[in-house]
């Protein structure tokens, strides 16, 4: 019987994680908004649960600002004709997508294009997954 409380509680504490992890869009980006930043590729992430780009906007006059662009999972970006090397490092992109309801740079991703104009895989509808 205690085995299976432990077992049981341990199974429990693993859901609670994953659910957590796991956020809604409504509750972190605008979905009536939306933003472009122009900027320096400084890291991109291909891995589940949520691709990561995060670049370095640099302002006329202004400090330079990093942005966090959150993407589906790497499944779905494969399927809009991403891969693991769509972008390199230092790479100038414009981003376009649905700003964080807090006021902070983040992003979830509509689109990427790339200086020359153009796209980075296809343009992402409004998603909640």
């Amino acid at each position: 019987m205690r085995n299976l409380l432990t077992a049981l509680a341990l199974g429990l504490a693993l859901v609670a994680g994953v659910a957590t992890a796991h956020h809604s869009f409504a509750v972190f980006f605008d979905q009536d908004k939306t933003v472009a930043v122009t900027g320096v590729v400084t890291e991109f992430q291909f891995k589940n649960p949520h691709g990561v780009i995060k670049l370095i906007e640099k302002g006329k006059g202004a400090a330079a600002k990093e942005w966090k662009v959150e993407s589906n999972s790497p499944s779905i970006l494969k399927r809009r004709g991403w891969k693991s090397d769509s972008l390199a490092m230092g790479e100038t992109i414009t981003v376009e997508g649905w700003p964080a309801r807090d006021g902070s740079r983040y992003l979830r991703l509509r689109k990427a294009t790339r200086a020359n104009g153009e796209p980075v895989g296809k343009p992402f509808e409004f998603s909640t997954d």
